[in-house]
Formats: C-alpha cells, sequence, structure tokens
C-alpha cells in the first residue's frame, strides 16, 4: 500500500490544490490527513470540503479544535489567535460540526498516524529534538508514527542514528505542512509511505504562493501571515 500523509493545510487553498494534484500523480491507494486543515490561510471551508472528498483518514489538529471549540486560544499567539477568531466567523455549522467529531489518532496498516505526539496527542505537545523523541518513543508500540504540527519535515530514530527508513528500527516522522511550511522553504510538503517497501519519500514542490498569500491580505487577516508563507518561516 502506498499511503501519502498531508498535514497543517491552514486553509491555504492554493498549496492544497496542488498537493492533491501530485498524489493523483503517484500511484497512492490512501491518503491521511494529520489535521489542522484550517487556521492562517483564507480558504477554510474550501479546505476542508477538498480534503473530506478526498479521504476519511481525516484527524484532529489544534488548530481546527480552537477555531471549532475557541479553547485555549490564550494559548496562540495573537496572529495566530486573530486568524482562528476569523475562522471561527467563517465555517458553516456542518464543517463545525465534522471537525468536533475528528479523532486524535488513527492506527493504519500498522501504522500510528497523530497530529502532534503520540504521548497526550490532545493536549498538542511538540516533538522539536532527538531528545524529545526519545520521549515519545515510549508511548506507542507500532514501527512508525506519523505526526505534523511543527510545520518542519524531520526523521527521527529510536536508535539516533538511522535516518534511512528501515524495517528493524522505529521511526517518528514529521511529513511537515502543505500550506504553511516553516523550515525556511515556502514550498508545499507531505509524505508518502509504501508499505510493501517499507520505504518514505518526503515531497516538496511550488504551487502558487502568491495567489495565497494576496487572498490573506484581502481576507483582512494580519499581515505577518501572508509574508511568512512567502519565505516559509
Amino acid at each position: 500500500m502506498r499511503i501519502a500523509i498531508i498535514s497543517d493545510i491552514h486553509s491555504n487553498l492554493e498549496a492544497l490544490d496542488k498537493t492533491l494534484q501530485l498524489i493523483k500523480q503517484k500511484n497512492i491507494d490512501e491518503i491521511v490527513c494529520l489535521g489542522d486543515i484550517i487556521g492562517y490561510g483564507a480558504n477554510p471551508n474550501e479546505c476542508i470540503d477538498l480534503v473530506r472528498q478526498a479521504t476519511s483518514k481525516i484527524l484532529l489538529g489544534n488548530h481546527d479544535e480552537a477555531a471549532t471549540s475557541l479553547k485555549q486560544i490564550e494559548d496562540f499567539n495573537p496572529y495566530a489567535r486573530n486568524a482562528v477568531m476569523w475562522t471561527s466567523k467563517q465555517l458553516t455549522e456542518p464543517n463545525k460540526e465534522f471537525i468536533r467529531g475528528l479523532p486524535n489518532k488513527l492506527e493504519l496498516n500498522g501504522l500510528l498516524f497523530t497530529h502532534s505526539s503520540p504521548y497526550q496527542p490532545e493536549e498538542w505537545h511538540y516533538i522539536l529534538s532527538p531528545s524529545e523523541a526519545q520521549f515519545n518513543f515510549d508511548f506507542f508500540t507500532q514501527p512508525i508514527c506519523f505526526i505534523g504540527h511543527s510545520h518542519a519535515p524531520v526523521i527521527f530514530s529510536e536508535d539516533y542514528w538511522a535516518r534511512d527508513v528501515v524495517r528493524d528500527k522505529r521511526f517518528i516522522i514529521n511529513v511537515g505542512s502543505v500550506g504553511q511550511p516553516r523550515d525556511l522553504n515556502w514550498k508545499l510538503s507531505f509524505g508518502i509511505f509504501d508499505t510493501d517497501k517499507w520505504m518514505y519519500e518526503n515531497i516538496r514542490a511550488e504551487y502558487d504562493v502568491k495567489t495565497a498569500s494576496d487572498k490573506i491580505r484581502k481576507a483582512g487577516l494580519p499581515q505577518p501571515l501572508a509574508e511568512r508563507i512567502l519565505i516559509g518561516r
């Protein structure tokens, strides 16, 4: 089975459109969305609708939760909080109800998928370093856990040294962000895992980032949100 793993779309319709186009070209059997479909960008309802058309394997992200419940928005920075409030007003009631029903984690073909971390996935912890990854290996039993949340693609190995995904080692793999990369690379990011070959590939691609940025400005969202997607930070 070939699984495409997408995460952190953040209402960026242009990036999502391009991602789904690429997925169609790559002989994919299943798509898993790790959450944060919404937040930051200008097309929340359109992105939810597209993801729902593409897959039923969809997880909850912290921005999804915040925009539909307005819980813990004090934990967000001012720009993100502004975007959460704006997004909440834009969402249709059916899309709010859909988001509220999403799970925090999923197991598929012996692999684990969650938005933030295997340790307390509902608390939105970050995994940013090898030491944080080592802590999290104790909280799942599957050979691989796929995550998003930090917007930066990276592979962590339980033995610290392995960088290529192999069958006899365990990994936490961050697939990066479709709509809001933050590794100083503005190109969209997602992952493809082949369960037969046991092979992982991170995909980066250009998309119409200028249109996505212009839409953020025109929507009246904070200017820095429009600027950051142009440079990937």
